[in-house]
């Protein structure tokens, strides 16, 4: 019990963060949020996320200020200041430390940087208390909604791992923060996804499993060291969503909608599966959305 509340004391942590990003946050605020003394705050909040309160909290404001120089016309020193930093040179040298470039340098380049995006701790927890093998059972049935889209020609940038054939392996291998720089990428034709490769498309020593975002045809940006940049073809997707759920409840969301899918026939829409073709790919888990998960397919002609 003491656990599962102070679990629910960092969360509540992060979520003052993030509402207050950029307002002042001071120890006692976070405090008063977890319901716990400084200290005893300061110490959960570490213990669970791995960061420093303001450690965490300089991370998270400059992963957001560099999405904003991406993305907007804005000063870098007026972002600086919305993001709590007191001058333009000491952003600039906090920005630098963290990304390896002037945050002038990345507004004309913008390159694939590793962004910092927290994880909810109350579903990371449940990740690593209870692991792939024991994850709870998954529902007997889903309740889905289902659509078949085309997608165009294009370029992937994934990270590879060894031998990893679903997530939880892939982290092991790779790390679980290849996300944070797949969705720095500016020309992402769609946000990032895990993806199982068909054959053809895994290298010897490499694993089915993958991570990665897909791009436009003519993106000719360096790719960060490690990392690879293959073509895909056009192929067409059955796209399965199932129902929002909360978000410490993931696991057994995503285990239920993927026997869902094992037992669902296509040919009730005049397809088959294809997944020879093109990868299957999944969005990351978020609970407002339900999870959603695509694989490939291909008209049944007779």
């Amino acid at each position: 019990m003491e656990q599962f509340d102070n679990v629910e004391a960092v969360y509540r942590m992060q979520e003052f963060i993030k509402t207050h990003l950029k307002e002042p946050i001071t120890l006692h605020d976070l405090s008063e949020a977890a319901n716990y003394s400084p200290w005893h705050a300061a110490r959960m909040f570490k213990e669970f996320t791995g960061k420093a309160p303001f450690e965490y909290i300089r991370a998270y404001r400059l992963s957001h200020a560099a999405v904003v120089i991406r993305d907007e016309k804005k000063k870098i020193v007026d972002v600086a200041f919305d993001f709590m930093f007191g001058s333009h040179e000491g952003f600039t040298k906090a920005f630098s430390k963290t990304f390896g470039m002037a945050p002038s340098c990345y507004s004309e380049t913008t390159p694939a940087i590793k962004l910092f995006l927290p994880w909810d701790v109350r579903a990371y927890h449940e990740f690593l208390k209870k692991g792939e093998k024991n994850m709870a059972k998954a529902k007997e049935k889903s309740i889905v909604f289902v659509q078949i889209v085309d997608r165009p020609e294009r370029k992937l940038m994934l990270k590879r791992g060894i031998k990893a054939n679903e997530y939880f392996a892939y982290c092991g291998e790779v790390g679980c923060d290849i996300w944070g720089v797949l969705t720095s990428v500016k020309e992402a034709l769609y946000e990032p996804v895990g993806m199982w490769l068909p054959k053809k498309l895994i290298k010897a020593g490499t694993s089915e499993y993958i991570q990665g975002v897909e791009l436009p045809l003519d993106y000719d940006k360096a790719i960060p060291d490690g990392y690879d940049l293959i073509t895909l073809e056009p192929c067409k997707m059955m796209i399965f969503q199932g129902q929002p759920y909360d978000d410490k409840d993931f696991e057994v969301e995503v285990l239920s909608l993927m026997k869902t899918i094992d037992d669902y026939d296509p040919s009730v829409f005049g397809y088959e599966w294809a997944d020879e073709d093109a990868p299957r790919f999944q969005l990351s888990p978020a609970g407002y959305r339900g999870y959603i998960e695509a694989r490939p397919v291909r008209l049944i002609t007779k």
